[in-house]
């Protein structure tokens, strides 16, 4: 992987989405106040359909503007992220649809870079998951779900082979996720260790480690309005040029 980054570009679900902050902190002390950082991600993303949770709905990381946007922007040395990729597996898509459309990311990634990081499963949490435990977190993340946990897990296994072969045949890394990073949230790093697990995440190097950027930068982060989104079915629009952070780095979200 390269040592200078000048941009990097996450595609995830609800992991990067509670840890964005971290992943700007740690990319901004990593590789400077210059850095970019252009993001699809949110609560319960589909990487290929249209996703809801409550009030509000996001196309899938495909079908964004990210592309677009990504194909005009000047060339600098990139590191591209791609995470969280069970959600399409609670939303009943199968293992080889999942794996189809995480493939089809890492192959337009691959047309402005070959510094790709792909994560597995968090499969440890999962299998040490009780009957009544999954009912909990399946109703709580996602309530139209009928599957079972026996099912849930012959289709993670599925897809997490899929992808450690995905990396492979298309020569990205592989990153595996630390079980030690997951508590009783058997899905979602704990948040007391955002810092160290998103560094290891994205290789950045260890003088990275430090705090996780202002509260108050957090906070517009999080509620920063993504390219396109309906509320309560309403569509928003908000044409992204690059936030400038007052702490350094700048933010496309998608």
């Amino acid at each position: 992987m390269a040592t200078d980054v000048g941009r990097v570009v996450a595609l995830g679900a609800s992991n990067l989405t509670r840890g964005f902050r971290t992943v700007v902190s740690v990319a901004r002390t990593a590789w400077g106040r210059d850095v970019e950082v252009l993001a699809a991600l949110g609560h319960g993303r589909s990487y290929g359909a249209a996703s809801s949770v409550l009030c509000r709905r996001l196309p899938g990381i495909l079908d964004s503007g990210l592309w677009r946007d990504l194909g005009s922007l000047p060339p600098v040395p990139t590191r591209a992220l791609v995470t969280d990729v069970g959600n399409d597996i609670l939303y009943g898509f199968s293992a080889e649809q999942t794996l189809s459309w995480v493939e089809e990311a890492v192959s337009r990634l691959q047309r402005v870079t070959g510094d790709i990081i792909l994560t597995n499963l968090p499969l440890a949490g999962i299998r040490r998951l009780s009957p009544t435990r999954f009912l909990l977190f399946r109703s709580i993340l996602v309530p139209s779900c009928r599957l079972s946990l026996a099912q849930v897990i012959d289709m993670a296994e599925q897809v997490d082979a899929g992808l450690a072969t995905l990396s492979t045949v298309r020569g990205v890394t592989f990153f595996r996720l630390d079980p030690a990073w997951y508590g009783f949230d058997p899905v979602h790093i704990r948040p007391s260790l955002w810092r160290p697990a998103w560094r290891r995440i994205l290789g950045a190097p260890s003088t990275a480690d430090g705090g996780d950027g202002s509260p108050l930068e957090g906070l517009h982060l999080y509620f920063m309005r993504p390219e396109r989104r309906w509320l309560f079915g309403v569509e928003q629009h908000t044409p992204q040029r690059g936030a400038t952070l007052a702490r350094g780095g700048r933010v496309w979200l998608y």
